[in-house]
């Protein structure tokens, strides 16, 4: 069978296990359509299931809904509801949520539902998912870590910047879902370390980021050793004309769900640009970086970001550099950083924009407007995630603002103008700005906490060898 939106390729499905196909029916975002160049959703031929109540009325494994009692969730998301119904019932999905909505549930929940009971074979997962950045594909196996516990699922990590001959092994003996990055996973494809005839289960996380980058072949490549009769989800932020392509090609009729149509239409998210000069600019940095709590900054460059957090370090801000220059060990270790609060400023270029929660942020500022309006409403979301509040502030040079009134304009934005001068009571209230001490600081390391763990308990000391 065709459909409006698949180009020369049509699938029949098997009947599944868990029930097959049902053929059953401040600164504010304006209002309107969804960011500029997103393409038009495609019409479902098979009417949805009906969204979700609660996560105890869904078909899936009693382990997986005491977990999500353990965790305090009995209520799905607006993404949730509408997407996992479905899903579980093996229907494609592509869905369109912003960050922080509770996308990695709504689709691990369905492929932890499918593998429950199920045996992994070495070198053969049953279930892939493929996130644009190491810090995306990390966060969403420590997601899921906990309910593929509860159903004993195994499974493993493949990004770039790791030893591949440990990702080799864990794929030889066998697990039952891989969180990959695009090009570590052709690695492995190509090394014969991990053979995706037996995935009936494969999931695209912001979609969109990995066509950016320029994925768009190898995940072409990876979807094309899926089987044909296999599961298909796709889900992004937003949804660009590059994406459009991946959904015509390899999505059956998906169940389409789109919630918040810009990012920036986040109620509790509010939008500011500062105009600041050249001479001024640093300054203004660095006192929004001594603020009382912790910040995302972003800059362009590599270079830009370490300067900035040596900068800062020298003036008593408790901050650390991240971006793709860094090994991955590196980056892991400054994320756990900010999230302890070792690390009070996060200096980071666009590897930081997507994938990373923290809780209780409220504070993102581009000291670098980006360029696109897609990196914005992504640099954007890691702040006012999962119903709290926050802040957006992008300093902008006079040459920037013709730009910056563009891309907002793409991005469907109104912002207000802070005032960059010290002392403003508006400016003091939304970035917390204050003087930094001038004391060189240094960021507390964890090795000895690690090393402590290690240690013989009191009482059962080793043998001196």
């Amino acid at each position: 069978m065709s459909h409006p939106y698949r180009t020369g390729m049509s699938r029949s499905r098997p009947t599944r296990g868990n029930g097959g196909r049902r053929p059953h029916g401040g600164g504010r975002a304006r209002g309107g359509a969804g960011p500029s160049g997103e393409f038009a959703l495609p019409v479902t031929v098979t009417p949805a299931l009906p969204p979700a109540e609660s996560f105890e009325a869904l078909d899936m494994p009693a382990p997986l809904k005491r977990t999500l009692a353990r965790q305090g969730l009995t209520t799905p998301s607006e993404i949730q509801a509408a997407t996992l119904p479905n899903s579980l019932a093996g229907r494609d999905v592509l869905g369109r949520s912003r960050t922080g909505s509770g996308k990695t549930l709504a689709f691990g929940l369905a492929l932890l539902a499918r593998l429950d009971g199920r045996a992994a074979e070495p070198r053969r997962p049953l279930a892939v998912v493929l996130a644009p950045t190491r810090e995306l594909a990390q966060q969403v196996a420590d997601s899921l870590e906990p309910y593929a516990r509860s159903v004993g699922v195994r499974t493993t990590t493949v990004v770039g910047g790791m030893p591949i001959h440990r990702q080799a092994g864990a794929l030889r003996r066998g697990v039952h879902l891989v969180v990959a990055t695009p090009g570590r996973l052709r690695d492995l494809m190509e090394r014969g370390d991990c053979v995706l005839d037996r995935v009936e289960s494969a999931v695209l996380d912001e979609a969109d980021q990995m066509t950016d980058m320029g994925f768009m072949p190898q995940v072409t490549a990876i979807l094309q050793q899926v089987p044909a009769d296999g599961r298909r989800m796709l889900f992004s932020a937003t949804l660009d004309r590059n994406v459009d392509t991946l959904v015509r090609r390899f999505l059956d009729d998906p169940v389409v769900h789109s919630v918040d149509l810009s990012e920036g239409a986040v109620s509790t998210m509010e939008h500011h640009v500062m105009y600041v000069s050249s001479a001024t600019k640093q300054d203004v940095a660095t006192r929004i970086a001594a603020r009382e709590g912790r910040v995302i900054m972003f800059l362009d460059t590599k270079r830009a970001v370490d300067r900035m957090a040596e900068h800062l370090l020298a003036n008593g801000v408790l901050a650390a550099p991240l971006h793709g220059g860094r090994s991955q060990p590196q980056r892991t270790r400054t994320l756990d950083q900010f999230k302890r609060g070792d690390v009070t400023a996060l200096i980071a270029t666009n590897v930081a924009a997507r994938g990373i929660h923290v809780d209780g942020l409220d504070l993102v500022v581009n000291i670098d407007p980006p360029t696109d309006h897609k990196d914005y409403l992504h640099r954007g979301g890691r702040t006012a995630r999962a119903g709290e509040s926050g802040n957006v502030v992008t300093l902008v040079l006079p040459r920037q603002r013709r730009d910056m009134t563009r891309m907002m304009g793409l991005a469907r934005i109104e912002p207000r103008t802070l005032a960059a001068a010290t002392g403003d009571p508006v400016a003091a209230e939304v970035t917390g700005a204050r003087e930094p001490s001038g004391e060189p600081v240094t960021v507390r390391s964890s090795a000895p906490r690690e090393r402590s763990r290690g240690r013989a308990p009191r009482g059962r000391r080793r043998p001196r060898r």
